[in-house]
């Protein structure tokens, strides 16, 4: 259960309770996708809690809206304000952010304009929890950059990687590789990928993807701990020649992937520069070593 009676959230300026709150049933969001979102979240540090790149995503959450022609009515300064506010509410301070902005009714095939903006916080772990994920290669593809806007976080495009996650669940793998329109590695269901291989790093451009914020972090760490990380279309017979490879986004942070199908990574987790980044990484959003931003 992500809420209990006395959570709150914050909706449109005020601070409710979860348990009162309902969706409108003729909201476009409920009926045809028009909604978008983000995924942040906050860390416990010697400082106190600290939201990990909360105007980053709040700035990605206003360009979404945007896209989808939904008016969202604050800045980034003040929706995070307002996230710490809700964290200190709920007595949190290691906590999944998520932002939500959704159409107010309107049942036409068009934006109505009009939005609200809601915040929830919960208690959540790692996606893939904190061992080796398995992945399998998707028969489903990413949405062709033709027929949506695929750098924007809305919610009707995550049929596409509930879809995905499904079929790998019923061939008992963790989560799902997919390809975009050209048959080049995309990313996973709610996570971008990398993959390493002589002595490289490589993930594919932007484009097809999300270009997720958890994404860009790692390949400033390589720039910073000199690893070489290129963006760079690949096969998926690529990969079955590859040393290792992981996954990254705010909910799955760093996760190692130890096969991809039938191909097992050779190289040791703790040998690979994805442990390295792992491990840079948790001291970034800890504060322990932050770089600079």
């Amino acid at each position: 259960m992500y809420y209990n009676e006395n959570t709150l959230i914050f909706r449109d300026g005020e601070f409710e309770l979860a348990a009162e709150r309902s969706a409108d049933l003729y909201a476009q969001g409920l009926h045809y996708g028009n909604a978008v979102f983000e995924g942040i979240r906050a860390y416990p540090t010697e400082a106190g809690v600290k939201i990990f790149k909360g105007i980053e995503h709040y700035e990605r959450l206003i360009y979404s809206a945007g896209r989808m022609r939904l008016k969202c009515p604050y800045t980034p300064e003040q929706l995070e304000n307002y996230t710490y506010d809700l964290l200190d509410k709920n007595g949190l301070d290691d906590a999944y952010i998520r932002p939500l902005v959704y159409a107010k009714p309107y049942m036409k095939l068009a934006s109505g304009g009009d939005a609200v903006v809601v915040i929830q916080v919960w208690s959540w772990g790692k996606l893939y929890g904190d061992g080796h994920t398995r992945l399998m290669t998707s028969s489903f593809q990413r949405p062709n950059p033709k027929s949506c806007f695929v750098d924007a976080k809305v919610t009707g495009h995550y049929v596409n990687s509930i879809l995905a996650a499904n079929e790998a669940a019923d061939h008992d793998f963790d989560d799902a590789l997919l390809l975009d329109m050209n048959e080049n590695i995309a990313e996973a269901s709610a996570a971008n990928f990398f993959m390493q291989k002589d002595g490289k790093l490589y993930t594919p451009p932007i484009g097809n993807i999300l270009p997720g914020i958890t994404r860009q972090t790692i390949m400033d760490l390589c720039e910073e701990l000199e690893i070489e990380c290129l963006e760079e279309h690949f096969k998926p017979e690529d990969i079955r020649k590859a040393d290792g490879a992981f996954l990254t986004g705010t909910a799955a942070e760093v996760t190692p992937v130890s096969c991809i199908d039938k191909y097992e990574f050779p190289m040791p987790w703790a040998e690979t520069f994805g442990a390295s980044l792992q491990e840079a990484y948790r001291d970034l959003v800890y504060h322990r070593n932050p770089m600079p931003v």
